[in-house]
């Protein structure tokens, strides 16, 4: 039926014209759903070259629906219509009967009009002959060129193709020779038939890829875009572009509110003047109104039956096909070009055989004259796809342009173009600034989900003194908090957040088992969270999974150790120097030697003296070496101190000599061992680095466990820190810590037995809060806290800008100022509103409270209003914390912090 009605709208476009030459011509269309719109279209142009004045030909076109398997049943048809003398060919638009269309037209030298994305025109021989086939579809290189410059152009280092057959991936060989070998790899995924789509999609939502290429037929886009939006893979954070040059053709009612950045290239613009008029002529013929002018009794009864049979909707131009369009501007450059051939070269048709070598007398010429239409030598029509002014050396049209557009809100809009002799260029219609805007007003609109984890003093939880229950932002406050109301500030991105705690607790690192992250980058890669702040470092682990921000805090691992504790006094520190059993031998030594030199002074004759020196016949001699003499010698020789007493006798004086020679050793050896018992003791820090640490074993260190600390240890290559991770990860009991805390905690307990390895700003908070904490020695490395957030995140740029202009306003430094000195410890809210109170009897406002809390060290608030920190239970005793005068102001915070609690 479809061929009589084609047979009877060509019959009725050349009834008026009988005493014109016929030119016949032979179009094959495939069957699908745009064979109506793509019959209608050719029959306007035929109707309209029909009726110049100035063409002595009747164009008639034999048009024939086949289908794509229909090889050889094609080729009967063609070599039939050969035999009746045709002047040219239109289509196939299948490949596989393009290919002996093909070879019959460049064999016999007649004219062929390709409609397709053909990359076997490319292939064929050089022939010393003119070029028979002209294809008016961009060239497969020029198309990939375009997709290449496309991806370049958004900065897509990794991305996901999603294809449907081997075609799809030569339309793709130039982005994919642009890649560098450093680059991360392109996955590739067939989409095969559609009951399989479904797991294709699921394959791609587990890789955690957010950028696609899908290369597919239009009627397939939809399908596959409704199941990626099930499987959310349509959130705001991923980007699509179509290879199909007539995705903008199908309904996208079906995906209006989408938020994902699709983007496509067309050949067609719907708003051309071009295309309204062609598409009002269209509808105006599919009326058939033209055919009632023919009095043929048997067409008008066939006209009133097709009428009874279809109604036909108006064709928009924004569901025009390319090929249908293609198809009506290859019929117009075709005849044309006929006409300026006959008023140079008369054409004489005449009958050809597909198994004869006979040709064309007119291919050569028609080459000729192809070549030369350009701005001077203008086509019968306005073409549909722009101007076609040239041909390569292959049969590919050269002049085109390529438009990019996207997919916004409800509607595709012109985001640039490409033009094939600027390949690497892509000329923006919509300027950054522009672009910046945009995004500038959706973020306004937006609240922003953020994951974060509890730590002092980036978050913490608020005290619900009132028992009525604290929700959503109400139920944290710290750090992180106050820079997301800097950033939501109506002078930067005006927009409002809320704070979730990430269910893990963790920050986020990645298990090679697994082959899972978890934490707070879990919560990104799964797009339940549009950011995640916390003291969250930027590493490159974490910055292959997700994107950052600029740093808004800088720092470095360090050493959190305890201070040396000066002990007490002790009354017998002088004995310390020597052990116990030394002492026992030194008395043990005294009182034996004092012994033999009392019996050595006994029997020595020479110690036995005349008591009156005036007698000199005494009647008895005395010894003055008794015991009690002999103890006071011994002992005043041990103390360096001497003696007016000295024996007389030489083996008296050997012993003695021997006995100065032992207290001179032992002398010397107490002096040296309470210099250096002396010096050891004023000794404060035993550890200066990190070196100091690992060549020892005495005091043990640790980090924080499946954190970034841990794997800067585990992944260096520098030897002392691989020997520290080897040790921490080694040691039993386990030095690793779940938390900050109980790491700080540790080391307040563990007697300088204990160090713990973490952030520097995290070192600094604790430092201010707690005295006996020192930091031991520079930091190991740099390194800053940034703001996660899922790859291709359109508010990236607009919240780095945020982060820039709070640096250079100081904010960031005050920020930390408040958190890190003014704030010592955490008000509850109710001690908040009872300074605020207070304050409001002075001035009525509340100002003076406010002021109290913010511009006030903690030491002078509490000085001014510490009743506001005593428990409840001290005021009742009206007990007060005991603070001293002289000590120094960091010593009374402690007092009052243990009082406290």
């Amino acid at each position: 039926m479809h061929k009589i009605v084609i047979l009877l709208l060509c019959f009725g476009i050349i009834v008026s014209g009988l005493k014109k030459k016929t030119v016949n011509v032979a179009v094959f269309l495939d069957d699908d759903e745009h064979y109506e719109d793509t019959v209608i279209a050719i029959a306007s142009v035929v109707r309209r070259i029909n009726l110049y004045s100035s063409v002595q030909y009747l164009l008639y076109p034999h048009i024939f629906k086949v289908q794509k398997n229909e090889i050889l049943k094609t080729g009967q048809t063609a070599c039939s219509l050969l035999e009746k003398g045709i002047a040219a060919i239109f289509g196939p638009e299948s490949i596989e009967i393009n290919d002996f269309i093909q070879s019959l037209s460049s064999s016999l030298q007649i004219p062929q009009f390709q409609t397709f994305w053909n990359p076997k025109l490319a292939s064929l021989p050089i022939s010393d002959q003119p070029i028979q086939i002209f294809n008016l579809h961009p060239s497969p290189k020029a198309l990939s060129k375009a997709l290449a410059t496309l991806v370049r152009e958004n900065d897509w280092k990794s991305y996901t193709i999603l294809y449907e057959d081997d075609n799809g991936l030569l339309r793709l060989q130039e982005s994919l020779k642009q890649l560098k070998p450093d680059d991360p790899a392109v996955a590739f995924k067939a989409l095969g038939p559609r009951e399989n789509l479904r797991s294709v999609l699921k394959e791609v939502q587990s890789s955690g890829v957010a950028h696609f290429i899908l290369d597919c037929e239009a009627e397939r886009i939809m399908d596959i875009l409704r199941l990626a939006k099930e499987l959310k893979l349509l959130s705001e954070f991923h980007s699509y572009i179509l290879t199909n040059l007539d995705a903008h053709t199908i309904n996208w009612s079906e995906v209006k509110n989408i938020k994902s950045n699709i983007t496509a290239m067309r050949l067609l613009n719907p708003d051309n003047t071009n295309m309204k008029n062609a598409a009002l002529v269209w509808n105006q013929n599919m009326k058939y109104s033209f055919l009632e002018t023919v009095k043929d009794p048997v067409i008008l009864k066939e006209i009133q039956n097709l009428r009874r049979m279809k109604h036909f909707k108006d064709i928009k131009t924004i569901n025009i096909q390319t090929k249908t369009a293609l198809m009506h501007d290859a019929l117009n450059i075709f005849i044309s070009t006929f006409s300026k051939l006959d008023a140079v070269y008369p054409v004489a048709f005449k009958a050809l055989s597909c198994e004869s070598n006979e040709t064309s007398t007119y291919g050569q010429h028609f080459s000729d004259i192809l070549t030369q239409i350009n701005k001077e030598n203008p086509l019968l029509l306005e073409p549909l796809t722009g101007p076609i002014t040239e041909f390569d050396s292959m049969g590919y049209r050269k002049n085109y342009k390529l438009q990019i557009v996207e997919w916004v809100g409800d509607r595709f809009r012109i985001s640039g173009t490409w033009d094939p002799a600027l390949p690497e260029k892509i000329n923006l219609t919509i300027t950054p600034a522009e672009r910046d805007e945009e995004i500038m007003k959706k973020i306004q609109k937006r609240n922003f989900r953020i994951v974060s984890r509890l730590g002092d003093p980036y978050l913490m939880e608020v005290a619900d003194t009132n028992g009525r229950g604290l929700y959503g932002n109400d139920r944290f406050e710290g750090y992180t908090m106050d820079l997301m109301k800097e950033i939501c500030k109506p002078e930067n991105l005006n927009c409002t957040f809320t704070f979730e705690l990430v269910p893990d607790g963790n920050y986020g690192s990645y298990d090679p088992k697994t082959k899972q992250w978890n934490g707070i980058i879990k919560e990104l890669l799964e797009y339940k969270a549009d950011l995640g702040i916390c003291d969250l470092t930027i590493t490159y682990e974490r910055r292959k999974a997700v994107d950052f921000t600029s740093p808004f805090m800088t720092l470095g691992i360090s050493i959190l150790y305890a201070k040396a504790v000066k002990e007490p006094p002790d009354l017998l520190t002088f004995s310390h120097p020597l052990s116990f059993e030394v002492w026992i031998y030194i008395a043990t030594s005294y009182l034996i030697i004092s012994l033999i030199m009392f019996l050595t002074a006994r029997l020595n004759p020479n110690d036995w003296e005349n008591p009156h020196p005036c007698n000199s016949s005494p009647m008895e001699l005395e010894n003055i070496w008794n015991l009690k003499n002999c103890c006071w010698l011994t002992l005043g020789s041990f103390m360096t101190q001497g003696c007016d007493l000295l024996p007389k006798g030489i083996c008296t004086r050997m012993v003695v000599a021997m006995w100065w020679f032992f207290a001179l050793i032992i002398t010397a050896c107490y002096t040296a061992n309470m210099t250096a018992f002396l010096t050891s003791s004023r000794m404060g820090v035993t550890i200066t680095s990190a070196e100091d640490l690992a060549t020892q074993n005495k005091i043990k260190y640790g980090c924080l466990k499946d954190g970034a600390t841990s794997s800067f240890f585990k992944d260096s290559n520098f030897s002392t820190y691989h020997r520290m991770w080897v040790q921490m990860d080694s040691a039993d009991p386990s030095v690793f810590e779940m938390n900050n805390k109980e790491g700080v905690k540790r080391v307040l307990n563990s007697k300088r037995k204990y160090a713990f390895i973490m952030e520097s700003s995290n070192i600094e908070y604790e430092m201010e809060r707690n005295c006996e904490l020192i930091q031991v020695g520079s930091n190991l490395d740099s390194k800053g806290y940034g703001i996660a957030m899922p790859f291709n995140a359109p508010y990236r740029k607009s919240i780095n800008a945020a982060i820039l202009k709070m640096q250079e306003m100081g904010v960031l430094h005050t920020l930390k100022t408040r958190w890190w000195k003014e704030k010592k410890w955490r008000w509850s809210m109710y001690q908040r509103q009872t300074v605020r109170r207070r304050g409001r009897h002075r001035n009525g406002s509340g100002q003076r409270g406010r002021r109290l809390l913010g511009s006030r060290s903690w030491c002078r608030t509490f000085s001014t209003y510490r009743d506001i920190r005593i428990p409840m239970e001290c005021k009742k005793s009206r007990r007060r914390p005991k603070v001293d005068a002289q000590r120094s102001s960091c010593q009374r915070i402690q007092v009052r912090h243990r009082y406290l609690g």
